[in-house]
This record gives C-alpha cells, sequence and structure tokens, in this order.
C-alpha cells in the first residue's frame, strides 16, 4: 500500500516523473500532452537524431508543433535520452514501440520484449509500467509481467517482487489518429486496465490527468482485444467495400456513388470508402495478430483472415489497373514513366507505416515500368524493415505530369489542384476518387 499511495500522491501533485519509450506517432503526442499537464517527461528513443533534434526543440511529426516542444524543453518539461540507464527514474512508464508483423505475418514482439527486459534490469520499486502498443490478448500477463517480476535493481532480488504492491502493471491502448488533431488528445476517451485492482487504480489515475475520460475494464486481455475489435471493425468494413469495387467495375457501376447514397440512411449504416490498400500501423496489422493468437485456441478467424487477404491484394488489382489503362492507350507497363502522387498511408500526414504506395512501387518496378513520387508531406521515402525502396520526392511540374504515360493518385493530399492535374497529365488511374468533380475527356481517368 505505501507505494501505492506514494504513486498516487506524486500523480496528483503532478511531481512523479513519466517516461514514455518510443517516440514515434504515438509516445511523442503523449509525451507532449503529459508535459503540457504539468508533469517533467522523459523521453527514450534508441534513434540519436530524433534525441538529437528533440534537444533542438524540433518535431519530425506533423501532428507534433515543434513551438510545443520547444516550449516544454525550455521550461524543464521534456527532456529525450537514448540512455536506457535512466529508466529507473521515471515513476511511471510508457511504453510506445512497434509490435509489426514478420514476413511470415506472424506478431513480432521483440521491440516489446527487449524494451520489458531494458526495464526490468532497472525496476525499482513503486514503478508503474504501463504498455501502450497493440497486441494480441495475453501479451501483458504473459509477456510484460513475467519479465518484469524477474527482474529488478541490486537493492531488491526478484523473489521480493510483488506486482500491485511492489510495482504495478497495466495495459491502455494508444488512441492516436496521426494527421488529425480533431477531436483534440484530452477528448479521447482512454481505455485503462491493470493486472491486479490496484494496477488497475494507478494506471488509471495516470491516465486520468490528460484525457477527460478514462474507461476502466475488467482486465488487461479485454483492454488488448478492444483495441483490435477497433481495427478489425475499420479492415473488415474496408475490405468489403475493396471488394465491391472490384465487382463494380466489372458492372460499370461506380461504387463511390453507391456509398454515397446508401450513407443517406439515418440508421444500421457507415460509409467506408475503397482504397489501394491499407496503411498504418494498426489495421493492416493487427487482424493478423487476433487470427495468429486464435490459432493457439485451436480456433480459425476465417472472417477476420479473409478481410487481410483482400485488402492485402488491393496494391495487386491497382497494379492490373494501371497496365488496362496503359493498353487502352496502346502502352505496355514495361517501359512507360508511371509517377505516383502520394505515398503516405493517408491523406496530409507523413507517415508512411504499412503504406499500399511501397507495395505498389514495387510491383510497377518489378513489371519493368520507370516509376517515380511525388509527395508534398513526404521529401524522401524512409528506411522500412521489408522494403529497399531508396527513392525521392520529384517536383510537381506541367512538364512532370505531361512526361508521365500515367499518373496514378495513391494519396489524396489536399494541396494537390485536381483539375490542373488531370489537364495536364495524358491519362490518371485514381485510386481515391479525388478527381470527382472533374470533368475529363471520356478514356483520360481510370478508377482503380
Amino acid at each position: 500500500m505505501e507505494h501505492a499511495m506514494d504513486l498516487h500522491a506524486k500523480l496528483d501533485r503532478k511531481s512523479a516523473l513519466i517516461g514514455v519509450i518510443g517516440l514515434g506517432y504515438v509516445g511523442l503526442p503523449l509525451a507532449v500532452e503529459f508535459g503540457r499537464a504539468g508533469f517533467r517527461v522523459l523521453g527514450f528513443d534508441i534513434d540519436p537524431d530524433k534525441v538529437r533534434g528533440l534537444h533542438q526543440g524540433e518535431s519530425y511529426i506533423s501532428d507534433v508543433p515543434a513551438d510545443r516542444v520547444a516550449a516544454l524543453v525550455s521550461a524543464g518539461r521534456f527532456e529525450a535520452t537514448s540512455d536506457f540507464d535512466r529508466l529507473a527514474e521515471p515513476d511511471a512508464l510508457c511504453i510506445c514501440v512497434p509490435t509489426p508483423l514478420t514476413v511470415t505475418r506472424d506478431p513480432d514482439l521483440s521491440f516489446v520484449v527487449n524494451t520489458v527486459e531494458e526495464i526490468a534490469r532497472r525496476l525499482r520499486p513503486g514503478q508503474l509500467v504501463v504498455l501502450e502498443s497493440t497486441t494480441y490478448p495475453g501479451t501483458t500477463r504473459e509477456e510484460v509481467l513475467p519479465r518484469l517480476a524477474a527482474g529488478g535493481s541490486k537493492a531488491c532480488p526478484p523473489a521480493a517482487w510483488r506486482v500491485g504492491s511492489d510495482f504495478f502493471c497495466g495495459f491502455s491502448p494508444e488512441r492516436v489518429n496521426p494527421g488529425s488533431v480533431s477531436p483534440p488528445f484530452a477528448q479521447v476517451p482512454r481505455i485503462v486496465s491493470g493486472i491486479t485492482p490496484a494496477c488497475l487504480e494507478a494506471t488509471k489515475a495516470l491516465y486520468d490527468t490528460i484525457v477527460e475520460q478514462t474507461v476502466p475494464v475488467s482486465s488487461p486481455e479485454v483492454a488488448e482485444m478492444a483495441k483490435l475489435l477497433e481495427n478489425i471493425f475499420r479492415a473488415v468494413n474496408i475490405s468489403l467495400v475493396n471488394e465491391l469495387k472490384v465487382i463494380g467495375l466489372r458492372m460499370g457501376i461506380d461504387i463511390w456513388e453507391v456509398i454515397e447514397a446508401a450513407a443517406t440512411k439515418p440508421y444500421g449504416f457507415m460509409p467506408f470508402y475503397p482504397g489501394p490498400g491499407l496503411g498504418g500501423h494498426c489495421i493492416p496489422i493487427d487482424p493478423f495478430y487476433l487470427s495468429w493468437r486464435a490459432r493457439a485456441f485451436e480456433v480459425n478467424a476465417r472472417f477476420v483472415e479473409l478481410a487481410g487477404e483482400i485488402n492485402s491484394q488491393m496494391p495487386e488489382f491497382v497494379v492490373h489497373r494501371t497496365m488496362e489503362a496503359l493498353n487502352s492507350q496502346g502502352k505496355a507497363l514495361k517501359g512507360s514513366r508511371v509517377l505516383v502522387l502520394g505515398v503516405a498511408y493517408k491523406p496530409d500526414t507523413s507517415d508512411t507505416r504499412e503504406s499500399p504506395a511501397v507495395r505498389i512501387i514495387e510491383l510497377l518496378q518489378g513489371a519493368g515500368a520507370e516509376v517515380r513520387y511525388n509527395d508534398p508531406h513526404v521529401s524522401r521515402m524512409p528506411k522500412m524493415r521489408h522494403s529497399s525502396l531508396d527513392m525521392r520526392s520529384v517536383e510537381l511540374t506541367e512538364q512532370e505530369l505531361a512526361g508521365a504515360a500515367c499518373v496514378l493518385i495513391v494519396t489524396d493530399h489536399k494541396a494537390y489542384d485536381w483539375q490542373w492535374i488531370v489537364d495536364n497529365a495524358s491519362l490518371v488511374v485514381d485510386t481515391r476518387n479525388a478527381t470527382r468533380g472533374v470533368s475529363p475527356r471520356p478514356g483520360k481517368v481510370w478508377s482503380a
């Protein structure tokens, strides 16, 4: 009880030091919110370039204005480090590291496991450790807790560690929407859970300081499954409209018009929209986390896996439509220049995680096309685990548009002038319905 009372008192006084591990699209906004709430925040990241930039008050994420970072650094409320020996300093630690898939689409928990082991070697009495990374049900209890319980500083032998008494462990899934500032961070309810009632109370107390509503649930497994449900719900419905798009194109039916018509129903329907494939860290990945975990319980998540397969095949469909569009003008894909517009996975952000543009470009290059890209938010393709693309954004000019055999719209950034683009391109393949309202000559714009 002594450690719990001390932690709650520090959170109430905002004298607790908050640690955030992984300063990416989830961790950096979280760190800034804790800093703005009045806490001192110590951010951890393995990338020294990020750490140096943050020390200088810079931001590499569009959702986090640099002036906010600079103000917190100047006020002494935010510091970034790559020194993981300092993990013993914070009173609460939030783990915001990636949980990707392997090449065989199995969960890759290496970032979580490595982070927890680093914490465990330095764990001190009274610390709260909360996992935010999206994962399968059971991860917090089966992967995080045992490592923390077996760790600890030399001053406190492992046998003495009791969860809910000597240290606290919880799970609170992130709810960051890259590229969107509405609703504000504080207005997005946060699911909270803990291994024990005391862990739940500590986790709730932590997030009560930065959000208007916390939603306590009975176990980490419920919270982990809720996060998967949120994203699988979207993945399944997007796969449905993607499949209907393919069917509609064969039938000569505009699926976008169909969706708009159906969306006029005031009950029982929610519009989802097709695209070139799924992107971002959650929606393309989470279905496979659940289906992998379900197999351990001798259950086949057939519906979930089918949705993942349909969405994963969309880049191939886009390339096939591009080939058909070029053929209609007597051109082959091989040897043709294709200008890809947008490589971020969603509009008005620089986030390229799991972007379908990567796979589309690789397929186009594999078919012999000369591929260039323009993205006002992504000047250079970042290094990715399963891709060797090394490309820079080209300037979008009339000459660049006219020189391309096909302009392929992958991301519908607001910065693009679609009328100007269509006017200056010889052929456009539109995966986002971005050119709606534009009146090109027949056969110039193809849907995909």
